[in-house]
């Protein structure tokens, strides 16, 4: 019995049309309805659709989806707000019999859901004198404090994310602990199921060049454009968007449109990498190749070994459709990956 099902990876892997083709799937042989949750940091901001590949009402086919358009640009993300609001999306869609399927690349947000893991608060005032500090002086000296108070922290954090080492400084000096006893281990909050797609790296770099060169083609520049009348160029995380740095960057003149394209698959592919490393940490991660024959029903067949292995502290409101069996009603067409 499970609570949830999550399907991870990096971007540009085929997560988003795998997670709705395994929910249409489930309510098709069983009855079982499943509905969709988002673990994208940046599906969570209102209007940013291109850039994020954020799936339109067509290609959700009917199949309900949660947490998308929930922050407005000039907003900064916030983990724990969004772990308290997914966590409840979770809750609800048990009390209604419904099966939530988590699906997202922010490694963060989904370890947030899945598993036992806190979030020290903030403070402001900490907050800006180090932030102040990081422009005066850039991360360098920044990271070697990090490295004398833990760490730890320093080797999982690179050297020029400013922003991180920021937060791993505030971190330690609000709870006088190291940063590293906060980051998450995996200890499950929910009985789930993890499916991760993951590709070749050549493949995978095709495959974010063309998602790039889409984003451009369908009008990116102009949604960005759109998005500065609502706050982006002051949201310090919206801004910071992969696609959407790069976009401000060629209406302000700094780049032309073809650095900006490049620049933007050169730092996807950084990502992607950094996803992969992130994922594959975690054991309970069932890894599937993207373009698998048969894609959806082998990823179905984990999720019914996991609902199938015994919990014997597992919640009454758990959904249970461990009698999910295929029956070749489908052909093995998957081709979305």
């Amino acid at each position: 019995m499970i609570k949830v099902i999550a399907v991870v990876g990096p971007t540009a892997v085929g997560k988003s049309d795998l997670a709705v083709e395994m929910a249409l799937r489930l309510e098709e042989r069983t009855g079982t309805r499943a509905e969709v949750v988002n673990a994208d940091s940046m599906q969570l901001y209102r209007g940013m659709d291109i850039g994020t590949a954020k799936l339109g009402r067509e290609e959700r086919r009917g199949v309900p989806h949660h947490l998308l358009d929930v922050w407005e640009v000039g907003e900064t993300a916030d983990v724990a707000r969004y772990q308290a609001m997914a966590r409840g999306q979770v809750e609800e869609c048990a009390a209604r019999g419904v099966l939530p399927v988590l699906v997202g690349g922010s490694g963060l947000y989904v370890r947030a859901v899945l598993d036992h893991l806190e979030f020290p608060g903030t403070d402001p005032a900490v907050r800006a004198r180090l932030e102040a500090e990081l422009a005066a002086t850039g991360p360098g000296p920044l990271h070697a404090r990090l490295a004398g108070l833990d760490p730890a922290a320093a080797r999982t954090i690179l050297p020029g994310n400013g922003r991180r080492i920021v937060r791993a400084l505030e971190v330690i000096e609000l709870t006088g602990g190291p940063f590293t006893a906060r980051l998450p281990d995996h200890t499950p909050f929910y009985p789930c199921a993890q499916v991760g797609l993951t590709a070749p790296r050549p493949e995978l770099d095709e495959r974010i060049g063309l998602r790039v060169d889409r984003m451009w083609e369908r009008g990116l520049v102009d949604e960005v454009r759109g998005l500065t009348d609502h706050g982006l160029r002051e949201g310090r995380t919206a801004s910071r968007a992969l696609g959407y740095a790069q976009a401000l960057r060629q209406i302000d003149g700094e780049l032309t449109e073809r650095e900006a394209r490049e620049d933007t698959a050169r730092a996807t592919r950084r990502f992607a990498r950094r996803q992969e490393s992130w994922f594959h940490r975690d054991p309970r991660v069932h890894w599937l190749p993207y373009d698998a024959p048969g894609l959806t029903e082998r990823a179905l067949a984990h999720v019914r070994e996991a609902m199938a292995a015994p919990r014997p502290d597992a919640d009454a409101t758990l959904v249970d459709i461990a009698t999910l069996h295929p029956t070749g009603r489908y052909a093995d067409t998957d081709t979305s990956g």
